[in-house]
């Protein structure tokens, strides 16, 4: 095997696995310890959901589905997207089902890059948007929104696009956003969309996949002021908690649309048949299912943020998704991976280190709440006696 090590894509050896997974996996050994690492609901996925995909097995539910996914579930997905954002996507040639929202970035991606493409991706970011752009064979071009509250600017897109030129393909956009929880108004999202409509050879890719999960006011999707140029990411995962069951969905004008379903097809065939039946039940009779879910999160959120505020930890209040990303106090000298490390051999807690989101993400931190309030309790203690007791 000595030869063949040096005959892998150069790509993939450009690539490392998630530091999110990395870190975890560290840490995960130690006795005793609460982690609130990975963005995954604690909630059990809706039983009339649960029942779904039970009836779907018993009714032999186990073949392939059409490539793009069953239509009775793509009508679902477009009335939900109509419904709850707004914006009508035809479900019969503008919405392509997938394995998750993660094939549904990496089919997204992979149909529009070329070599030498480069992607405009604002950080902190998601662990997962670069390693693909990369084997995209491009190259990632980051956006430091740190100095404006995690706040992608117009000006911060134009002055990327004045120093990269006409070589830049695609930007990445992803709200409310992970690792730090902000996301859009409004107002916020018009601005974007009149600033990449100067750009009509720019791909928007959205990655909306907690748009359920709003705290104050509501998700504003870009399809719906940039129809034209967006690819929209979404799924279940989040707002039906169903990370397991694997299913996401691209919606995108029907000529990007028709290129996606190739890649797709090459990628996966079709997602799950069972899961899709289930995402089926989920979108047709379960549209409001992630309100008392948002409504738990949101009290995770204030307590989360109240006491860690106390501590002398910075956060730009989050007002979406499950997390909080916390600028480390000053007098804590270490890094970010050192500063969680130290946090979980000596209080028993996990977070990650800023620094799995990129360079902008140093000197700060990220927790989940997508964990039970008992083990949010027992780690906010820990924390108070670790900043009050550990010499820095």
């Amino acid at each position: 095997m000595t030869a063949l090590n040096k005959l892998f894509n150069t790509q993939t050896q450009e690539i490392e696995i998630s530091g999110i997974r990395v870190f975890d996996e560290k840490i995960s050994s130690i006795e005793g310890l609460i982690k609130l690492t990975l963005g995954q609901p604690d909630f059990p996925t809706p039983q009339h959901v649960k029942d779904a995909g039970i009836a779907a097995i018993n009714n032999n539910m186990s073949f392939y589905t059409g490539m793009a996914g069953e239509l009775r579930l793509r009508t679902a997905m477009s009335n939900f997207m109509k419904t709850k954002y707004n914006v009508y996507y035809n479900p019969e040639t503008e919405i392509l089902t997938t394995v998750g929202a993660t094939e549904a970035l990496a089919s997204a991606l992979l149909t529009i890059l070329n070599p030498g493409d480069k992607v405009l991706i604002p950080s902190p970011f998601f662990s997962l948007y670069e390693p693909l752009v990369i084997l995209g064979r491009a190259e990632p071009i980051y956006i430091d929104t740190s100095e404006n509250d995690f706040i992608l600017s117009p000006n911060m897109i134009e002055q990327a696009m004045e120093e990269h030129g006409d070589r830049v393909k695609a930007v990445i956009l992803n709200y409310p956003t992970n690792p730090t929880g902000v996301t859009w108004n409004q107002e916020e999202v018009i601005a974007i969309a009149d600033t990449l409509k100067n750009y009509p050879n720019l791909f928007a890719i959205s990655d909306e996949i907690y748009s359920e999960l709003v705290y104050e006011g509501k998700h504003i999707s870009l399809g719906e002021y940039l129809f034209d140029q967006t690819i929209v990411i979404n799924g279940l995962s989040k707002s039906h908690a169903m990370t397991g069951w694997r299913l996401g969905f691209t919606l995108a004008p029907k000529a990007i649309t028709q290129q996606m379903i190739k890649v797709h097809q090459y990628l996966v065939t079709s997602a799950s048949s069972i899961t899709q039946y289930a995402g089926i039940e989920a979108l047709e009779n379960g549209m409001d299912d992630a309100l008392p879910m948002r409504a738990e999160y949101k009290k995770r959120r204030d307590y989360i943020y109240e006491i860690m505020s106390r501590l002398g930890f910075e956060i730009a209040k989050p007002n979406g998704a499950f997390y909080i990303f916390a600028k480390i106090p000053d007098a804590y000298t270490q890094n970010s991976f050192d500063f969680c490390y130290d946090l979980a051999v000596k209080a028993k807690i996990g977070f990650i280190p800023g620094v799995a989101f990129g360079k902008a993400g140093e000197g700060y931190i990220r927790l989940s709440y997508a964990s039970s309030m008992d083990d949010i309790k027992e780690v906010m203690t820990r924390l108070e006696t670790y900043m009050k007791t550990t010499k820095v």
